[in-house]
C-alpha cells in the first residue's frame, strides 16, 4: 500500500481498457489521479468508482490529436491538485482497414497516427516537464507496443509510430535525467482488456496462445501494474527502459512451438 502516496498522475486514455486499470491501481497505493480521455463521460464515470472507494481522482476530456486539449489536460492537473509528478502517455489508436502494408497503405491514416500515437507523447512530456522540474522531479511512462519490435503483414504505420515512441522515451530520459525526471515505456503485447476479450474471435487467441511463452493471455492488469512500478519510487534507477509484457510470445525461435508438436506426433507413432 501507499506506493505513490502523495504523488500526482495524469493517465491518458484513462476511460477503459489499460489505462482505467492503471488509473485504479495508482489510486489506490495513494497517488491522485486525473483521467483524461475522449471519452469525457467514460473518465467520468471511473474517477467516481474510484472515489467511492477512498481513492482521489477527477476526470478531463482529452483530444490527444489537438495540442491545445493535451496542453489543457495538463495545466487541469497542475490547477487541481498543485503538481504533476507522474505523467502516463496511453493514448494510442489502430486501424486494420486503413494500415496496411506499406505499398496499400492510407496515407492519411500514417499521418493520423504518427499524430495520435506519437505526437501526443511529446506534447505530453513537453508540457508535463517544466511542472515536473519546479515539483523536484517525475516519472513518465509512455505505452509502446511489441510491434515497436516485431514486424507484421500489416499495421506498417502503428509499428512505425510505437518505434518512435521507444526512441523518444530514451532521449527525454537522457536530457532530463539530471532534473530527476525518469522517462520508460511499456511495450504490451496481447492484452485482453474488455474490448480484446469482445471483439477477439478465439481462433485469434488460439494463435497467439500458441506462440506464447507462458500458458495464459495477459490482463489489463499486467500493464497497470507495470506502469505503476514506473510510477513509483521503487523503479529510481531505471530510466530510457522499454519493458515488454508480452507473455514471451516474442521470445523463442518462432519455430519451436511447431518442432515440439512435430516431436510429440513422432513419439506417439
Amino acid at each position: 500500500m501507499n506506493r505513490v502516496q502523495g504523488k500526482v498522475a495524469l493517465v491518458t486514455g484513462g476511460a477503459s481498457g489499460i489505462g482505467l486499470s492503471t488509473a485504479q491501481l495508482l489510486a489506490k497505493e495513494g497517488a491522485k489521479v486525473v483521467i483524461a480521455d475522449f471519452n469525457v463521460d467514460g473518465a467520468k464515470e471511473a474517477a467516481e468508482n474510484i472515489k467511492s472507494q477512498g481513492g482521489e481522482a477527477v476526470s478531463i476530456f482529452l483530444d490527444a490529436s489537438k495540442e491545445e486539449s493535451i496542453k489543457e489536460a495538463v495545466e487541469f492537473t497542475v490547477d487541481h491538485y498543485g503538481s504533476l509528478t507522474v505523467l502516463y502517455n496511453n493514448v494510442g489508436m489502430t486501424n486494420l482497414k486503413k494500415d496496411l502494408d506499406v505499398v496499400n497503405m492510407d496515407l492519411d491514416e500514417w499521418d493520423r497516427l504518427m499524430n495520435v500515437n506519437t505526437k501526443s507523447v511529446l506534447l505530453g512530456s513537453r508540457f508535463a516537464i517544466p511542472h515536473m522540474i519546479k515539483a523536484g522531479g517525475g516519472s513518465i511512462i509512455n505505452t509502446a507496443s511489441m510491434a515497436a519490435f516485431a514486424s507484421d503483414s500489416v499495421r506498417s504505420a502503428y509499428g512505425a509510430s510505437k518505434a518512435a515512441v521507444v526512441q523518444l522515451t530514451k532521449y527525454i530520459a537522457t536530457q532530463y535525467g539530471r532534473d530527476n525526471i525518469r522517462c520508460n515505456g511499456v511495450a504490451p503485447g496481447l492484452i485482453l482488456t474488455p474490448a480484446a476479450k469482445n471483439n477477439l474471435p478465439p481462433a485469434l487467441l488460439d494463435i497467439f496462445g500458441k506462440y506464447n511463452a507462458l500458458p495464459y493471455h495477459g490482463e489489463a492488469d499486467d500493464i497497470g501494474n507495470t506502469v505503476l512500478f514506473l510510477a513509483s519510487d521503487e523503479s529510481k534507477f531505471i530510466t530510457g527502459q522499454t519493458i515488454q509484457v508480452e507473455g514471451g510470445h516474442y521470445l523463442a525461435n518462432p519455430t519451436v512451438p511447431d518442432f515440439k508438436e512435430l516431436m510429440k506426433k513422432s513419439q506417439q507413432a
